[in-house]
């Protein structure tokens, strides 16, 4: 992430980018902001407008069969972040080879998490706690499909030691190990799929400890309704005298085709225990307080399809805690717009 404090810089930046299109390509992009109230536990107990952010896609041909993406994505408090910055050398469907920054292929909902692409308005919680929110990654990724079978594997930086899972986006190694991955699958039939993903690396400046991925996606389409589900499962070695810290969450998801309405409903699930991470967290010599929590999620939702290109979300999120009696449910509203 880069902090662009300066507007006339950042005016700048967007001008350049503004051009490439009529140079190359082409020129997407998204808009979204939320409202989110929640009980008096709540992260927002007294409601707020928030989570404003646009993004923008500059895509083309630099030559034959090699091509270049960039996306970009702007935050509240005059921040962006690149989303996705490289070059591809795509000679057939079977074969592609990408250079630079892109998009981890963990999972299905890492893929297409924007906000014009979801359900519902927030990640599911084990997408939440167990890698960074649109993890990605510095390197090679390569990619294809042949018929029904698809694959994804890189070689990147990996993600770095923090607190927690969801901290390790890192965009300079920490250390000499490379992070390496990839992604799985089979299309069942035209609109249904399902995967394996798994990460493995290094992830302590020691350059000692394995971090290591596993995860299991599928997306089944039918006529009328849509199922999308994730498992994901991670262990973390610890400095030698301590458990692996370990992770383990699932969501299911569930919406109905109703024309410009499209009820979903969402179980989701995380348990998560690690004794040397965890807040106070700063390095393998000054270990965090442990982390110790199990939490489920139903969510219900509903999204109106305004016009082909803009969406209304409505989300209310019933949170429960192991052995703890917390009001923390919420509802949010999203609107987001794809251009």
């Amino acid at each position: 992430m880069f902090d662009i404090m300066n507007k006339k810089n950042l005016l700048f930046f967007l001008l350049i980018f503004s051009l490439i299109p009529f140079l190359f390509g082409e020129t997407r992009g998204y808009i979204s902001f939320e409202y989110i109230k929640g009980q008096a536990q709540a992260d927002v107990p007294h409601g707020s407008f928030q989570n404003a952010q646009a993004g923008l896609f500059f895509s083309g041909a630099v030559m034959a069969k090699v091509f270049y993406v960039s996306e970009i994505r702007f935050i509240e408090e005059n921040q962006f972040e690149l989303n996705q910055a490289l070059i591809s050398y795509q000679p057939s469907t079977s074969f592609n080879l990408k250079l630079g920054l892109y998009l981890v292929p963990f999972g299905k909902y890492n893929l297409s998490s924007r906000p014009h692409q979801t359900m519902l308005v927030n990640d599911p919680l084990n997408v939440e706690y167990m890698f960074p929110s649109r993890w990605r990654d510095i390197g090679i990724l390569f990619e294809g499909r042949t018929r029904s079978f698809f694959y994804s594997a890189y070689l990147g930086n990996g993600l770095s030691e923090s607190e927690n899972l969801s901290g390790g986006q890192q965009y300079r190694d920490n250390n000499v190990d490379k992070g390496k991955g990839g992604r799985v699958g089979i299309a069942l039939n035209q609109w249904s799929e399902i995967a394996y993903s798994y990460f493995n690396g290094k992830y302590d400046e020691d350059n000692s400890r394995d971090l290591v991925l596993h995860g299991v996606d599928l997306v089944w389409s039918a006529e009328g309704f849509q199922i999308l589900s994730e498992y994901s499962k991670a262990y973390l070695d610890n400095p030698e005298g301590l458990e692996p810290g370990e992770a383990e969450g699932y969501f299911v998801q569930l919406s109905f085709n109703m024309g410009a309405i499209r009820p979903v409903v969402s179980y989701q699930k995380i348990k998560y225990e690690d004794r040397f991470h965890g807040p106070g967290f700063l390095s393998s010599d000054t270990p965090g307080t442990g982390i110790l929590e199990e939490k489920s999620r139903w969510a219900l939702g509903l999204v109106w399809s305004v016009s082909q290109n803009f969406f209304l979300k409505f989300e209310y999120d019933f949170n429960r805690e192991e052995d703890l009696e917390l009001k923390d449910d919420s509802f949010s509203l999203q609107a987001a717009l794809s251009f």
